[in-house]
């Protein structure tokens, strides 16, 4: 119990406990800012968060099965959130030829409109993140890019499309490098969400 990440006592005497306890107050944040959205529109925060996910993503990753991956939830509840989109004419299934039970998700017009209304709900954070000097926001993007890997190797987070996952990946003499692209990778370059990712 002594020993716990939340016990003030074990932050005094463990600075990666100190870390763990700032990163979930930053996870607050984003629940808290998401909640304000979500009451303006009248969704959940996970409805607003697939819909922010069909927006700007490959159609064959907005699907049932990979949204719940994506967002670590049941694949009843992603189906639940589904069925509400689907009711209030914010989604569009599109059923495979080949599998009549089987459906990609785009959005409506409306969809749209929500999306416009509500992906900009983490601007808050981005305001004090540009408050940071070059220097230190490539250091604290460093490293989140290398948690957010390891997180993922672990089997924490089950989904991440980061450069260091992806086949494409490559450390060159400690320079990273991008066999699609051909070229060498700047720190600020890495991406968290690349389009082109395929696993190893």
């Amino acid at each position: 119990m002594h020993e716990s990440t939340f016990n003030p006592k074990q932050q005094e005497k463990d600075f990666s406990s100190k870390i763990v306890a700032g990163l979930e107050r930053v996870s607050e944040v984003f629940k808290i800012l998401l909640w304000e959205k979500a009451k303006l529109v009248g969704l959940s925060p996970i409805q607003i968060q697939i819909l922010i996910f069909i927006a700007f993503h490959k159609q064959n990753l907005c699907n049932v099965s990979h949204l719940a991956k994506e967002f670590n939830v049941t694949k009843p509840t992603v189906s639940d959130a589904i069925k509400v989109l689907d009711n209030k004419g914010l989604i569009i299934k599109n059923f495979s030829s080949s599998d009549n039970r089987s459906y990609s998700i785009s959005l409506s017009e409306l969809g749209n409109d929500i999306v416009s209304q509500t992906n900009d709900f983490s601007n808050p954070l981005t305001k004090q993140v540009n408050s940071f000097s070059q220097s230190e926001l490539e250091s604290l993007f460093g490293t989140l890019s290398q948690l957010i890997y390891k997180l993922n190797r672990n089997g924490i987070l089950s989904v991440q499309r980061t450069c260091y996952g992806c086949k494409f990946y490559e450390k060159n003499k400690k320079l990273d490098y991008c066999n699609l692209l051909q070229k060498e990778l700047l720190r600020q370059e890495i991406r968290l969400d690349c389009p082109e990712f395929e696993n190893r």
